[in-house]
């Protein structure tokens, strides 16, 4: 159980003095599920720790980032030995190669890659690429789907705007979104409407195979496979955003394990071993337009950053070596999300779990009953995303204990509800 302990909340009040709401991504905020945030001092294996000294199986892992867990032996190992060679070129560099023949090497459909800085920076520049590969002006996107903070895309999207119920980004103009075209997902009439009518404008369509924010979304095979005729058949590209689910469920992308080639992947988040990252890559004939080879720009100060890159290899490197292990991530977030589904079926709890492979979502019948469970559980040690629209993972680091405590505990909670 979390103690009383004042040290979290000084710091709290503190940040508030400084950071605008105390956070610097809104949903870290805690406002959907009421009270103080935690704030981490640190982190290891699956775990973290507050300021209070509490400690939580950590079910976040920096939005899914952290597959290895926290302070993993060897990144830390690695890491450590290159600091001393340097934070920062602002040239090619020898991981930075080496990253990038790893991932080429594990996406059949990557011939060609572009590192940057985040999943926003990577989303912006595969459209930018897009748009000047087809010389098409829009871009088709999914109700419900977040693809980053870039203007263009903040209409009705999920993750943060989700939980604050913010439709449209205040300060973004309409003209900003105007060549926006926004779907309900797995519609197929729908999809088939908006290319008769701006087929001929679409520069590309853009799509989560793995939807991971707005809560869990289950893939439709046959609706993306349905995509993927109708972009051949108006020479529009698809992009598969795979910032969450590149190397999550198994070495190497959701695309492969449903069996479809998108014309450009967008990667992030694992791929950086935890540090800041964005990559996009796809053939030789679209990624030959970025300049300097053609006419499409795009620049960054610290894209391919030394200490970026050499997490990254160390990471994909563990992985590689550890394939088998995946299967066992699976088994085990199936069989938490089971035993809490059976406790809230047995309380006749409208508790619904969301899951693919190791991530997964709680959608409850109220958002009060979710912020009860959601606050329980914390003080039980417990530490879920904090909204219904964030999705939770597992990682490498996670054990059978922890799976079997975090089931105990939240059959305790959900038996008070």
């Amino acid at each position: 159980m979390a103690k009383r302990d004042l040290r979290n909340e000084k710091l709290f009040s503190r940040a508030k003095n400084y950071l605008v709401g105390g956070v610097d991504s809104p949903v870290r905020s805690f406002h959907y599920v009421g009270g103080d945030p935690i704030l981490i001092r640190k982190g290891k294996g699956a775990q973290v720790y507050d300021y209070s000294g509490n400690k939580y199986i950590d079910y976040v892992l920096s939005c899914g980032s952290l597959i290895l867990g926290h302070v993993h032996p060897e990144v830390i190992k690695d890491l450590t030995s290159i600091l001393s060679s340097g934070l920062s070129f602002g040239t090619t560099h020898k991981s930075e190669v080496e990253l990038a023949k790893v991932l080429q090497e594990a996406i059949p459909q990557i011939k060609k890659i572009r590192f940057v800085n985040s999943g926003t920076e990577a989303v912006m520049s595969a459209i930018r690429l897009a748009r000047g590969y087809t010389d098409r002006p829009k871009i088709v996107k999914f109700t419900n789907s977040y693809h980053g903070h870039a203007d263009s895309l903040l209409v009705k999207a999920g993750s943060g705007l989700a939980t604050l119920a913010i439709p449209v980004s205040s300060g973004v103009p309409p003209e900003f979104t105007e060549h926006t075209l926004v779907v309900p997902y797995a519609d197929f009439s729908a999809i088939e409407r908006i290319f008769r009518k701006y087929g001929p404008e679409i520069a590309a369509v853009l799509v989560e195979p793995v939807g991971g924010n707005y809560g869990v979304i289950q893939p439709q095979t046959s609706f993306l496979k349905y995509i993927r005729d109708i972009t051949q058949r108006y020479k529009a590209l698809l992009i598969f955003d795979e910032v969450i689910t590149g190397f999550r469920f198994h070495f190497g992308t959701a695309a492969e394990i449903l069996g479809i080639e998108p014309d450009l992947i967008i990667l992030g988040k694992i791929i950086g071993g935890g540090l800041p990252i964005g990559a996009y890559g796809g053939n030789d004939r679209i990624m030959r337009h970025l300049a300097p080879l053609g006419k499409v720009y795009q620049a960054s100060t610290f894209s391919g950053n030394p200490v970026v890159m050499q997490a990254g290899l160390t990471t994909l490197r563990v992985l590689s070596q550890r394939q088998d292990d995946y299967k066992r991530l699976e088994i085990f977030a199936e069989y938490l999300t089971k035993s809490i589904e059976d406790a809230a079926k047995r309380r006749n709890l409208a508790l619904k779990i969301a899951r693919f492979g190791s991530m997964f979502s709680f959608k409850l019948n109220s958002k009060r009953y979710f912020k009860l469970f959601y606050q329980q559980m914390l003080k039980k040690g417990i530490y879920f995303a904090p909204s219904e629209f964030e999705a939770n993972f597992l990682s490498f680091a996670h054990s059978s204990k922890d799976i079997e405590e975090t089931a105990l505990k939240a059959k305790k909670v959900i038996s008070t509800l």
